[in-house]
C-alpha cells in the first residue's frame, strides 16, 4: 500500500512540476536489466499516459533534465521493490521453517542440538526493509522540497497563491523532513549490534526482534511523508488548471479532494494529512488507479 501510493505520488509530482516522462523510456531500463526498475518504469509510464499537462510542455521547455528525485524514480523505487520481494521470499521460508532446538528426528531416533533458532535471516532482511522504507520516504521528501521551491518547480513559492502573506506548504515540508530524518536513525542496521549474554554461551545474537519491531514506526513515518507529497502535488496541479493530468492521476486527485480541499489561504493541515494518510494506509490511493493501471497490481503480486 505504501509502495503503490509512493509511486503514484511521484507520478503526480512529476506532472505538477511539468517534468519529463522521457527518463521512463523502456529502452533505458532494459539495458540495465534490474527487474524492479523495469517494472516501476512501466508503472510510471502507465500512470502518466494521456496527461494534458505533459503535452502542454513537450516543446519550448528550456530545461534539459529534471532533478534526480523525478528522473531517477524507477531506479530508486525499483531497487526498493527488489529488496521487498527478496525479504518476502526469506520470510515466507522462515515462516514455514523448523527453528526449535534441540530437534527430534523420529525416523532416525536422533536428538540433535543445533542453531536453527538463530534469526539472522530475519534480522538481515528486516534491516534491508528498513533501508527500503527509509528510501521511499527520503525521495518523497525531496520531491516535496522540489515542489515548494519555485526555482525548480516553477510553481508559486510554497504552493500558495499569496506567498508572503501565507506560508503555504512550508511547515508541512518541515514535518516531512523531520520524519525522513527520524527514519534515517531508525534505519541503522540492528543485526550488526550484538552483546554476549548467558556467560558467553549466547555470544552472538541477531537482534531480529528489534530489527522487525522498528519497521512499524518507519512505515508510519514514510506513509505520512507520502501523504504530504500527495497533498503538495495536488496543490501544484491546481496552479496548472484548466490543464488535465493523466486519467489515472485525475482519479487520485478526485479522491484527495474528497477529503482535503485546495488550500487558498493558510490553515492547519493536520487533519488533511491524517485523512490522506488513512487513504495511503488503507490502500485507497492505489485502488483509485487499479482499473486503469494493471502495472501497479503487477508490482504487488510479482
Amino acid at each position: 500500500r505504501l509502495f503503490d501510493a509512493a509511486v503514484i505520488a511521484g507520478a503526480l509530482t512529476l506532472d505538477a512540476a511539468r517534468g519529463s516522462d522521457g527518463p521512463f523510456d523502456p529502452r533505458i531500463h532494459a539495458v540495465r536489466g534490474q527487474p524492479g526498475q523495469i517494472e516501476c518504469a512501466a508503472a510510471y509510464r502507465a500512470l502518466l499516459a494521456g496527461s494534458g499537462i505533459r503535452q502542454s510542455h513537450l516543446e519550448h521547455d528550456d530545461r534539459v533534465q529534471d532533478p534526480y528525485c523525478l528522473r531517477c524514480q524507477p531506479q530508486v523505487m525499483g531497487a526498493c521493490l527488489d529488496q521487498i520481494r527478496y525479504a518476502t521470499q526469506v520470510l515466507v521460508r522462515e515462516a514455514n521453517a523448523v527453528t526449535d532446538n534441540p530437534l527430534v528426528f523420529a525416523d532416525g531416533e536422533a536428538l540433535l542440538s543445533g542453531g536453527n533458532f538463530h534469526a539472522e535471516p530475519v534480522a538481515l532482511v528486516a534491516d534491508a526493509l528498513a533501508v527500503a522504507i527509509a528510501e521511499i520516504g527520503a525521495i518523497a521528501e525531496r520531491r516535496i522540497a522540489m515542489l515548494v521551491d519555485p526555482a525548480v518547480s516553477r510553481l508559486p513559492p510554497f504552493l500558495t497563491p499569496e506567498p508572503g502573506l501565507n506560508s503555504g506548504f512550508m511547515i508541512v515540508h518541515v514535518t516531512a523532513a523531520a520524519l525522513a530524518s527520524e527514519n534515517k536513525s531508525l534505519a541503522h542496521p540492528a543485526s550488526v549490534d550484538s552483546l554476549p549474554t548467558s556467560a558467553n554461551q549466547e555470544d552472538h545474537v541477531s537482534m531480529a526482534t528489534f530489527a522487525a519491531r522498528r519497521l512499524q514506526p518507519m512505515l508510519r513515518n514514510s506513509a505520512h511523508i507520502v501523504a504530504i507529497e500527495l497533498l503538495a502535488a495536488a496543490q501544484g496541479i491546481e496552479f496548472l488548471r484548466p490543464l488535465r493530468s493523466a486519467p489515472a492521476l485525475e482519479n487520485v486527485l478526485r479522491l484527495l479532494r474528497s477529503v482535503s480541499p485546495a488550500m487558498i489561504q493558510d490553515r492547519s493541515l493536520a487533519r488533511d494529512i491524517e485523512a490522506v494518510h488513512h487513504l495511503v494506509a488503507s490502500g485507497a490511493v492505489g485502488h483509485a488507479t487499479e482499473a486503469d493501471i494493471p502495472a501497479l497490481l503487477a508490482l504487488r503480486l510479482g
